[in-house]
């Protein structure tokens, strides 16, 4: 896996020598936010030897490089998500890329379905830490000694002086925020009544399918973690509405312009 980073490294390097200091992950209804920073490069995924492509519709599939304010990042629009049949240390690949590149703070972001029955349709909610219980470990299997140690701690995955940049840049915004714990699954289904009730007790918020197996990875690499979900749906049993991908692709659309507003102030701000 190591080996297969370095020729991934290698692939980027020969198209673009720039060095990001922050690192973001787009999730549904941020897939354009890229196209507003001031481009520096991009490369698409499949440019890259040995990389995963996504194969969800709407998920663009390139590396932008480029700066958000003055502050240079690199841009995963779109990613890859475990139920596409992918090994997790795939999945997890491109997260640790961008620390490789130079990265050494990640900014996560996802729809997600609302657990927590405060929640609405619409709602930001910032990550306090996630339960994985439901999917494998992306660190199973040989330690990687180059990126990080064999039994990490995940004590404070999403960095506390993070979540404060996050509240400051929500009141900054005017954007109201919720708080919460974030569930992964493994899906491509959406979660059954039972589930979720399982997930209320567990202590979850929101659930989804992605962020919580890229965080473990970017920590894994000592980098620096902050994550926003944005609510884009109440999950199985919470409402009397049967749930489809249509549902969460309308309300991120819909609160995508709030959404740049508040990832750009946080990035400026990390």
């Amino acid at each position: 896996m190591y080996q297969k980073l370095m020729t991934c490294l290698e692939s980027v390097r020969k198209k673009t020598d720039f060095k990001p200091e922050i690192g973001v992950i787009l999730g549904s209804g941020l897939g354009d936010y890229a196209d507003e920073i001031t481009v520096e490069a991009a490369m698409n995924y499949t440019e890259i030897e040995g990389f995963p492509v996504s194969t969800v519709a709407g998920h663009k599939g390139r590396f932008v490089f480029g700066y958000a304010g003055e502050i240079p990042v690199v841009i995963m629009q779109g990613r890859v998500h475990y139920y596409e049949g992918y090994p997790m240390s795939d999945v997890v690949l491109p997260t640790r890329l961008m620390g490789m590149l130079g990265a050494r703070k990640i900014l996560l972001t996802n729809a997600a379905g609302g657990v927590n029955e405060n929640f609405k349709p619409g709602d930001f909610m910032m990550i306090t830490d996630h339960i994985t219980t439901g999917i494998p470990s992306p660190l199973i299997g040989s330690n990687i000694d180059e990126l990080g140690v064999r039994f990490p701690d995940m004590s404070e995955v999403y960095s506390k002086r993070l979540q404060e940049v996050i509240r400051n840049a929500a009141v900054t915004c005017g954007i109201g925020l919720q708080e919460g714990v974030y569930v992964q699954l493994t899906g491509p289904n959406y979660e059954t009544p039972a589930e979720i009730r399982m997930c209320r007790m567990w202590g979850g918020d929101a659930v989804g399918m992605s962020t919580a197996c890229e965080a473990m990875a970017a920590r894994h690499m000592g980098l620096e973690v902050c994550g926003i979900s944005c609510i884009t749906n109440l999950a199985a049993g919470v409402s009397d509405k049967k749930l489809d991908h249509k549902e969460v692709q309308d309300t991120a659309d819909r609160v995508s312009a709030e959404f740049k507003r508040l990832v750009t102030e946080v990035i400026v701000n990390m």
